[in-house]
């Protein structure tokens, strides 16, 4: 059953991605959300994105590709920081801990009172963060600061440019569809969509 033979309809709930981009993943159909650590529409997504992650079929992966369009908030930080996590192997276990850091009053916070917090969490202060992950403050930065997160931050910029995300959550599917909880109308639809569009994608595959 395709996404376009149920009540969703693509061009309204969901986008066709054109030309396709490709995937990280070779044997999986990959879901890939588009976030920040610092959006705050993310934060308040996060436990339904656990969901969506909890029902998705063993032929398919959920990643994540962090944008930095707003510096306002540090998502340029942020962006850096996640991969700097993602390699010294601690990203996915420290996510949601990430999250509750800068948004429920952490020590990453990024704003008080609804103004945006003076001064911003630093470099400094996201590696003393991800120490009790068991990783050396110094060792995190030096990852942080390398040639190699240098090139993966452009590449996720690049990517979320292809795709055409303009706002944050957004969710691709296998890169070919984009959609929003904005755009399915509920979260209760997006997940619905996003599961279509990887049965859909695994027939294909067959």
């Amino acid at each position: 059953m395709s996404a376009q033979s149920g009540p969703w309809q693509e061009g309204k709930h969901y986008f066709k991605i054109d030309p396709p981009q490709a995937t990280t993943q070779t044997d999986k159909v990959e879901v890939t959300e588009v976030f920040s650590y610092g959006c705050p529409a993310c934060f308040s997504a996060a436990p339904k994105v656990k969901e969506i992650k909890a029902k998705l079929p063993a032929n398919a992966v959920l990643t994540y590709v962090p944008a930095s369009w707003n510096q306002g908030e540090q998502w340029p930080l942020f962006q850096r920081a996640y991969f700097a996590a993602q390699t010294l192997g601690v990203a996915e276990k420290a996510h949601e801990d990430m999250f509750s850091a800068i948004w429920s009053n952490g020590p990453l916070a990024v704003a008080v009172n609804g103004k945006i917090k003076d001064p911003a969490p630093t470099l400094d202060d996201v590696a003393k963060f991800y120490e009790k992950y068991g990783v050396k403050a110094a060792d995190f930065t030096g990852v942080a600061n390398s040639f190699a997160i240098n090139t993966k931050m452009k590449k996720a910029d690049a990517y979320i440019k292809s795709v055409q995300v303009d706002q944050t959550p957004t969710f691709v599917v296998n890169g070919k569809y984009r959609l929003t909880g904005q755009s399915a109308g509920s979260w209760d639809n997006l997940q619905a969509i996003i599961l279509q569009l990887v049965a859909q994608e695994s027939a294909a595959a067959k």
